[in-house]
């Protein structure tokens, strides 16, 4: 698994386009997800890995990863071969059910990350605790809500106020529940408005406080808002660093008053979780 800090912004780019790989390659998401899957008509599947197969070494800028077609899919077993070019980090696996689906896929690909999407079948939702313990190399894990509502059935995954409706923030929060417990990147899903740069402001913010640590972009003019809202604030580092240095000076306590508030070990660990993710 790669020493670097975990990405803030995952951008997805569709592989059959050559013109908006060169676009992402030359922004400021700290990962590109090339997608090999709904983004990519199944006419162009086989073109879309003959250009990801001619990117050629990797020179910096965004990580690479590649989004796979779902396990037992005809084109799932072709897309798997792309990993004998090093310069991919890692696999992106839609539709993850369970635990067991990444120790199979690991069975073909070894010890090759994994960035599980775990909410996109209703029977995923019954298992999002069984990644705690695996295995297999996940790095990751995601949620969607866009197939989650097609399989369900839903007219629409929003109630009347415009948020999220009940199931969808069900599935949001098993996710991070179920990424923290299984020592896994926890990762924000996409917004899919992608003029509304303001909602995303206040989406990913709020991802932000709840635990998430990045989250999934469809557009580049996201990444920015994402980086800005996934990177901790000086405020922030200078607390946590007072934190961090009051228990050091008393490594005995239980509870300290820093800043005129009082801190416990909860506290301290929060505050190294913060720290390290300052550290880009």
């Amino acid at each position: 698994m790669s020493d670097l800090p975990p990405p803030r912004s995952w951008l997805f780019v569709p592989a059959d386009s050559e013109k908006k790989i060169d676009k992402a390659l030359q922004g400021d998401a700290d990962a590109i997800i090339f997608d090999l899957e709904d983004s990519v008509a199944p006419a162009n599947k086989k073109f879309a890995r003959d250009i990801l197969k001619g990117l050629g070494a990797r020179d910096g800028g965004p990580r690479w990863w590649v989004r796979v077609n779902p396990m037992f899919e005809p084109e799932h077993r072709e897309d798997l071969k792309l990993f004998g070019n090093a310069e991919f980090e890692g696999i992106v696996l839609p539709k993850a059910e369970s635990a067991e689906d990444l120790v199979h896929l690991s069975h073909s690909t070894g010890s090759i990350p994994i960035h599980a999407i775990v909410t996109e079948t209703p029977a995923s939702l019954f298992n999002l605790g069984t990644y705690a313990g695996t295995q297999a190399p996940l790095a990751a894990m995601s949620w969607g809500a866009e197939d989650l509502s097609s399989a369900l059935g839903a007219r629409s995954k929003y109630d009347r106020d415009g948020r999220l409706a009940f199931t969808y923030q069900m599935a949001r929060s098993l996710c991070l529940a179920g990424a923290v417990a299984a020592g896994a990147q926890p990762i924000d899903g996409v917004h899919t408005d992608i003029r509304n740069l303001d909602g995303l402001k206040e989406e990913a913010r709020a991802a932000a406080s709840e635990g998430f640590t990045g989250k999934l972009a469809i557009h580049p003019a996201q990444v920015p808002i994402i980086n800005d809202a996934f990177t901790p604030s000086d405020t922030e580092v200078a607390r946590a660093k007072a934190i961090v240095d009051a228990f050091a000076a008393d490594p005995g306590a239980g509870v300290l008053d820093v800043g005129g508030k009082m801190v416990d070990r909860p506290h301290l660990t929060q505050a190294q979780n913060l720290l390290a993710r300052a550290k880009r």
